[in-house]
């Protein structure tokens, strides 16, 4: 039995504490939230903390940290000094400089580190990355998530908009799916955004947009917005255009955007090519739940055998090193090379 600690109970942090309730090689020994939270039945009995190192006392061998954004890299950090492998909710942190520590402590201490990047884990995504890289670049990536949220849903981005804006935590999950289908560096990145409520800092937006260039030639456009006034129209675009066709999500984003339930559903991917169109079903896709099951499945296995996690790892730097850099050049107005970086 693996024994796991779990850092911050917010929606995800509950969703991998059930995971690991339910897997059969793990063992909840420590739950960790600053404040009280309503725990579903099956996790009151798990011992409780208020303090992460007084959690860590209780010598777990994987800490999953679901904290926000701005505790991710100290937190991880923390943990694998301490012995523990580390699951650690996305973005990596709130810097590169942080995220290349993170990665490079998980070497130093040889622990498994894992971004929760869900997206890999479900199969219909799987598959519309083996779509795209089968037809070969370079690449259009066309990907979008706008949010239009109100009441719980709104004070939660607005809580997140202390330190994260949308295109970098939202956007670091849609460009890790180019950095998986294109092999290639980013060379510069452009990026526009707006302050559409004065609910949030004012060093803060809560809409942006941005292009990617890529060393191969291909070219990425992402977009994010999360607010009251954020329409629904057109809020979830998922295409990918070669020389050769396209793939896209055919149905994606089904119910309201501000439902996180919905933004993993694929419904069916669409394959253009020259000699015509194939629609590959996908009638069977996991619940959000199951996803968090798969990636806490992946970490205990990754502990257990010993998988190569580096180009895991590169990836999650790469991803937000490319939305850092957007986010970047919306507050600086001006392109960011990241050929030198």
């Amino acid at each position: 039995m693996t024994r796991v600690m779990i850092a911050g109970l917010g929606n995800m942090g509950l969703s991998h504490a059930l995971a690991h309730h339910h897997h059969p090689r793990a063992e909840i020994v420590a739950l960790v939230n600053r404040s009280e939270v309503a725990l579903p039945a099956e996790l009151r009995g798990c011992p409780f903390f208020d303090n992460f190192d007084e959690g860590l006392n209780t010598k777990p061998e994987l800490v999953v940290v679901a904290t926000y954004s701005d505790s991710h890299a100290e937190y991880a950090i923390k943990a694998m000094n301490a012995g523990a492998h580390v699951f650690v909710e996305k973005p990596l942190a709130v810097t590169v400089a942080d995220a290349v520590r993170v990665v490079e402590t998980a070497r130093a201490r040889e622990k498994k580190l894992v971004v929760g990047y869900i997206l890999r884990h479900h199969p219909s995504w799987v598959r519309l990355v083996k779509e795209a890289r089968d037809l070969g670049g370079p690449y259009v990536f066309r990907l979008n998530l706008n949010q239009q949220s109100d009441g719980a849903e709104w004070e939660t981005h607005k809580n997140l908009m202390r330190t994260t804006s949308p295109i970098v935590d939202c956007g670091v999950h849609y460009v890790d799916v180019m950095c998986q289908i294109t092999d290639a560096a980013p060379v510069r990145v452009h990026g526009v955004g707006l302050r559409l409520s004065d609910e949030i800092p004012k060093d803060m937006y809560n809409y942006g947009q941005f292009q990617v260039v890529f060393a191969d030639g291909s070219v990425g456009w992402y977009e994010a917005g999360w607010g009251p006034m954020i329409s629904e129209t057109a809020f979830f675009v998922k295409d990918i255009v070669s020389p050769n066709g396209a793939v896209s999500i055919a149905d994606g984003g089904r119910g309201a955007s501000s439902d996180i339930h919905g933004h993993t559903k694929v419904g069916g991917i669409l394959v253009h090519r020259n000699s015509g169109d194939t629609l590959i079903e996908t009638p069977r896709e996991p619940s959000h739940q199951e996803l968090c099951d798969a990636e806490q499945d992946f970490i205990l296995r990754a502990v257990a055998e010993d998988i190569d996690l580096e180009r895991h790892m590169h990836d999650a730097v790469q991803s937000l090193r490319i939305c850092l850099a957007a986010d970047e050049s919306i507050r600086a107005r001006r392109v960011v090379s990241l050929e030198l970086s």
